[in-house]
């Protein structure tokens, strides 16, 4: 017959090594989904520079058929320039934002020049700005949605004992600003 005594301590012990090993594996996932988060915000950081790089030639375009619409290339001159100089989330949510919207009133003033949207050189880079917004849209779901899985994950129990001992704390997501949902108003 076995005694208890070891019988108790074989117990213990395998309650100790799963408890253990669980945390490892909790740890271990949470250093994966962080990483996770990392690339995703490199994804949507890649996305907004290639619509910053693709801004200037849309311009330039334009400006050759609508040389009197200053104020908008200067709008959104400034908007790419707040973009590439932000470094948080917030900041490039913010900056994305007002691109957004600047990009929303040079598509207005394209509307006004016909012979403008016929021309190939206009056509392509619009086509592959539009392009770049749908990339853009996915990155930025993919980022919130990597972000969400992370976040419940440190929120749940036991994950949240595991993330507060190892110094993990909620991410940030990429939300649009508040006066991104209204319409723009375009007066003519």
């Amino acid at each position: 017959m076995k005694n208890p005594a070891v019988i108790a301590l074989g117990v213990i012990l395998s309650i100790v090594v799963i408890f253990f090993g669980s945390g490892i594996l909790l740890y271990n996932g949470m250093i994966s989904d962080n990483e996770k988060i990392d690339s995703m915000w490199s994804q949507v950081d890649n996305q907004l520079q290639r619509r910053a790089d693709l801004i200037p030639n849309l311009v330039e375009t334009t400006k050759g058929y609508a040389k009197q619409e200053k104020e908008i290339f200067t709008q959104v001159a400034e908007a790419r320039s707040k973009l590439a100089g932000a470094s948080t989330i917030g900041e490039k949510a913010q900056a994305d934002t007002e691109l957004s919207s600047a990009l929303s009133r040079l598509l207005v003033v394209v509307e006004r020049y016909p012979e403008l949207k016929s021309d190939a050189n206009f056509r392509q880079l619009a086509d592959e700005l539009a392009g770049t917004e749908n990339r853009l849209a996915t990155a930025r779901r993919d980022y919130n949605e990597a972000v969400r899985s992370f976040n419940t994950r440190i929120k749940k129990f036991p994950g949240s004992v595991v993330a507060n001992m190892a110094g993990f704390g909620a991410r940030e997501y990429f939300e649009a600003e508040p006066g991104a949902r209204e319409v723009p108003q375009v007066s003519f």
